[in-house]
């Protein structure tokens, strides 16, 4: 009897030719499309009216999929995960600018719907495996699974999926992992799918790519502050603290010229006063740290302690750290090379080899044990 595989399918060419790859395996496949936003309304799950220019991708990104799943003969099943994506991810996304940290919701995402909500809901077709169009692979060779890079290590999403227990990833497949993007393309062109030529989407599909802040106002009106220099010398106001983040250069609004000094950085945020502080120099001292606090970790398999490598955001070069465990969830990571913008909120994913061993979130940044304004 052929295993049974339910796939998400996203509309993109990514989970299109994942759903073919099974499909040419051998393996019965199902697909569901999961609509976590109610873009048609631009409505939020309290009924709320959020404001946009245009309408999201997502409705969009349906029948790209729905097309998709016709001409690969497969069922496609749309399922609402409004509510969920509500409570387990976005509420999440609010509380943490609350806090001017700056998340990463894709992160949680995985963690509570896609492959928590999204598997509670496959159950019910007595599935033997789940797939996504992931540039991942899994290591199911041992005695429990283990998070491997891609191949393509320009698009390779272990950061993303970091968090993940060692549960969540058995009976899971990610049929492209071992393909790089063009051959994705070169794939689906050859099918005649409609997503071949179909750009990678970018940003989060309930803010879209524009407008970022705009939708945030919706949520947390941004309150009105001083943007100063380090030496407190006031520059000009900001709008909101939660619109900025450590190592941002775009978006500032202040002019320069030739006979300035050249582009302005963000360099901190003191959330007890409103202040954005500000610095004309990328490299400035203060936009580096030396060791970093690391909470609410996941490791899978043996706590690992000492030489490693880590990445403290995505598209992130690795790094050589030494980690040292405080707790059963708390580590402490230094890197006496000095690092740039490891900002509180975002992930830290640390990694053996090819084998992503885990993650935790950015509590605080320290150089030379003092905490960095970064919260």
């Amino acid at each position: 009897m052929r295993k049974k595989v339910i796939i998400g399918l996203s509309g993109g060419v990514d989970s299109s030719v994942a759903a073919y790859l099974l499909i040419k395996d051998g393996y019965d496949v199902e697909a569901v499309f999961m609509r976590n936003w109610d873009s048609a309304t631009n409505r939020d799950v309290l009924g709320n009216p959020t404001v946009f220019d245009e309408v999201c991708e997502q409705e969009k990104d349906y029948m790209d999929a729905l097309e998709v799943a016709n001409k690969l003969g497969i069922v496609l099943h749309k399922v609402d995960f409004i509510e969920d994506y509500w409570d387990r991810v976005f509420s999440y996304f609010l509380s943490e600018y609350k806090k001017n940290r700056t998340p990463n919701p894709d992160v949680l995402c995985n963690n509570e719907i896609k492959f928590k909500a999204f598997i509670d809901y496959a159950r019910r077709f007595d599935f033997d495996y789940i797939a996504m169009g992931h540039y991942a692979q899994i290591d199911h060779s041992g005695d429990e699974p283990r998070l491997m890079r891609a191949k393509d290590a320009n698009k390779d999403q272990t950061y993303f999926l970091s968090q993940l227990r060692t549960d969540q990833l058995k009976n899971v497949l990610f049929p492209i992992g071992a393909l790089d993007k063009p051959m994705v393309r070169k794939i689906a062109k050859e099918q005649g799918l409609i997503t071949a030529t179909k750009k990678d989407s970018t940003g989060i599909c309930f803010i879209g790519e524009r407008h970022f802040s705009q939708f945030l106002a919706n949520y947390l009106p941004a309150q009105e502050g001083d943007m100063r220099r380090l030496d407190g010398t006031y520059v000009k106001k900001h709008y909101g603290l939660m619109n900025y983040t450590i190592g941002q250069r775009k978006g500032l609004g202040i002019g320069g010229s030739k006979d300035e000094i050249g582009a302005w950085f963000v360099v901190g945020k003191d959330l007890t006063t409103n202040t954005l502080y500000v610095e004309p120099n990328g490299e400035h001292p203060h936009l580096y740290s030396d060791r970093a606090l690391i909470t609410d970790v996941v490791w899978r398999g043996p706590k690992l302690s000492g030489k490693m490598t880590a990445k403290f955001r995505y598209r992130q070069n690795d790094h050589d750290v030494d980690v040292t465990w405080i707790d059963d969830s708390t580590i402490m990571v230094r890197y006496p090379q000095i690092i740039r913008s490891v900002t509180p909120g975002q992930v830290c994913a640390f990694y053996q080899g090819d084998v992503c061993l885990g993650s935790g979130f950015i509590q605080e940044a320290y150089f030379e044990d003092k905490v960095r304004q970064y919260s």
